[in-house]
């Protein structure tokens, strides 16, 4: 990544005479949040003003996959729909997997999470069909959920999806950006990579996890500071992780290049449990030209958009399901991937050219413009499409409020893990889900930080520990149905997880080329061997690949005789072998929990094991027993003497 510079318009709390040190500076915040989305900006807008919240962004601020979305946020606003079609819709796109009650709670609050996004000035295309370039936010703040125009996705019952052009997520993200960048008591901090999450000792007679001595609660986390190239330890009174999914690692993804699951394994690092790290959701439709990440919105074939074979121009859908192009994704996905390993074009023809050429322009400029510049009129052209890894239904345990197995610390967005997207997520659920989890925190954590205000002042003590009646109605997500991933290297695994803080803490003797050569392998092997159709000899060469890698890594570090001396990595090129061993472990995590799924489910294809188990079972990897920072308190009293205190104001 090379040096970025920060948008004139985003308020930074770093003092000019701190600019130049590289030694980790302390910054104080309320509220930590993780992510810039839309899971992490409904959440800041959502909360009290009286609290001091701060926002970090590891890139730009656009650089995040709300901001792409395309097709909309689903939910029940039509007279002739209801929440009860919704939920069942969701409950078979899911096939047995979904957690019906939190289903059932985030679908229930549809309509008021879009009429909220409607109040924040998000224009969004009305029944009365007009272009919304060049109009003004705040022109839209009136509008109703009645006034939206509504479009079918695959396995909808009917039209329930709200959008605004077919640029929905960059709409969104625009308005709530501006909400965000006004509010006094929100910071943003784009190019702030957060690396590790601070947790502390729960003093407790009845903890929450097993083993009482790993029970902990979250206080902040460990920042890069790409701006500077140095650390930052943010204090804050409970942290919100919506740091989005992990599509990158895959050689054809839909996600900004930041999304390579770095929250989930954070989270896990901090002692929070991990569910169905296996289904990863394909696009059926990303545009396959060149080396493009461009999705074609699912609302095409909503609107009568039909998938051909290129060589015989037979509609393949029609053979496949009843519902033909309007099938779950994880179905038409499977369907196109076949297509394309017959006729060794690698893309299948996506069609809409049978469709009013003027409505096809009112409904999808985006699009439409897009492909002209690249030479394909889709009033008159087939689209090349392919399968592309698009979202992770699996993530980190929540429950419909965002709560994590760890005190203080919430989860929303593609991070987490409701149970809500099962097996397969329903098209246009993902948005919803991110404004109701949001708004969700919002309302619970004023009563978590009430909760210690009997603590000392943070500046004071903030490592004093947390007993249980401070955090007793804090109620750990509940699961049912499960099944445990049984690490077979989980000494690896530990080790790994364990010393990476320390081990890409400098400059190494190896070259840059060899970090992402690795990390170019590493998509092209989880593409080939854990992509949309898996076996167990593709996931066990692709288990012994990625040991090899962290062979390497290990030897390099017993090259570094000084990296034992450093906590986290100080340098971009220490940040990069940092990254790499990260990605290899949550590659290694998803592989296993991908192995150990023998059945056909959802997004999960097995060649081997076809059928459907009997029982449908969450798959579950347990927390990290250890924290990644050997020695949190040590580190920050090491520091608390000698570096300055940042407020965030």
């Amino acid at each position: 990544m090379s040096k970025p510079h920060l948008a004139n318009q985003t308020r930074t709390i770093i003092p000019d005479n701190c600019r130049s040190s590289r030694m980790s500076h302390i910054v104080k915040t309320d509220v930590l949040i993780i992510g810039a989305g839309l899971a992490g900006l409904s959440t800041a807008l959502s909360l009290p003003k009286s609290l001091n919240i701060t926002v970090l962004s590891k890139a730009a601020l656009e650089v995040c996959s709300s901001h792409y979305a395309q097709g909309g946020i689903a939910a029940s606003l039509d007279k002739d729909d209801s929440v009860s079609d919704h939920v069942a819709d969701t409950l078979v796109a899911g096939a047995g997997l979904c957690t019906p009650d939190n289903t059932a709670s985030i679908l229930g609050a549809g309509q008021q999470a879009v009429q909220w996004l409607c109040t924040q000035g998000v224009p969004f295309t009305q029944n009365s069909l007009k272009v919304l370039d060049n109009t003004s936010a705040q022109d839209f703040s009136q509008l109703q959920t009645s006034d939206l125009h509504l479009t079918k996705e695959g396995g909808h019952g009917c039209r329930r999806v709200a959008h605004a052009d077919d640029a929905t997520g960059r709409h969104v993200m625009d308005a709530l950006t501006i909400k965000a960048q006004a509010a006094t008591n929100i910071t943003i901090l784009p190019y702030h990579e957060a690396l590790e999450l601070l947790t502390q000792p729960i003093t407790s007679s009845q903890p929450f996890f097993t083993d009482s001595s790993d029970a902990k609660h979250c206080r902040g986390a460990l920042v890069f500071d790409h701006v500077n190239e140095r650390q930052l330890i943010f204090h804050s009174r409970a942290v919100v992780l919506a740091s989005g999914g992990l599509g990158q690692l895959f050689k054809r993804a839909s996600a900004p290049n930041v999304c390579v699951g770095d929250g989930v394994m954070m989270a896990w690092q901090a002692g929070c449990r991990l569910a169905n790290l296996e289904f990863i959701q394909f696009h059926p439709t990303g545009l396959a030209l060149d080396d493009s990440s461009f999705l074609i919105s699912e609302a095409l074939r909503g609107e009568g958009g039909r998938l051909y074979c290129p060589q015989t121009g037979v509609r393949f859908m029609l053979d496949m399901d009843t519902r033909a192009e309007l099938a779950p994704r994880d179905i038409v996905a499977r369907a196109i991937a076949a297509q394309i390993d017959n006729n060794g074009l690698g893309y299948v023809h996506l069609d809409v050219s049978h469709l009013p050429a003027n409505f096809v322009k009112a409904h999808f400029p985006q699009i439409y413009q897009t492909l002209l510049t690249l030479g394909i009129d889709i009033t008159t052209d087939p689209i090349p499409v392919a399968p592309t890894a698009h979202y992770s239904c699996g993530g980190v345990v929540t429950d419909a409020n965002g709560l994590t197995d760890v005190p203080g610390l919430y989860a929303a967005g593609e991070v987490a893990y409701t149970g809500l997207h099962g097996a397969n997520r329903l098209a246009s659920n993902s948005l919803l889900e991110c404004v109701v989890v949001g708004r969700n925190i919002a309302a619970h954590l004023p009563q978590y930080l009430e909760r210690l205000e009997s603590l000392e002042e943070i500046d004071t003590d903030v490592y004093r520990e947390v007993d249980q009646s401070t955090i007793e109605f804090w109620s750990a997500p509940i699961l049912t149905d499960t099944q445990p991933v049984i690490l077979s290297t989980s000494g690896l695994v530990a080790q790994q997880c364990g010393h990476a803080v320390k081990r890409f803490s400098t400059d190494t003797s190896l070259a840059k080329t060899d970090v992402a050569k690795i990390i170019i392998e590493l998509k092209s092997l989880m593409t080939a061997n854990m992509g949309i159709t898996r076996s167990a000899s593709q996931l066990e060469q692709a288990l012994t690949q990625i040991q090899k890698w962290q062979d390497w890594l290990t030897d390099a570090e017993s090259d570094q005789s000084d990296a034992s001396n450093k906590r986290s990595p100080t340098t971009i090129s220490g940040l990069a072998y940092f990254q790499l061993a990260r990605q290899l472990e949550l590659a290694t995590l998803i592989i296993q929990s991908a192995y150990q799924r023998v059945e056909s489910r959802g997004g999960h294809y097995r060649l081997d094991y076809p059928k459907l188990a009997a029982t449908p079972r969450t798959s579950v990897v347990e927390p990290l027993k250890k924290s990644t920072l050997e020695s949190f308190i040590n580190i920050i009293e090491e520091e608390r003497m000698r570096v300055p205190i940042i407020e965030s104001t």
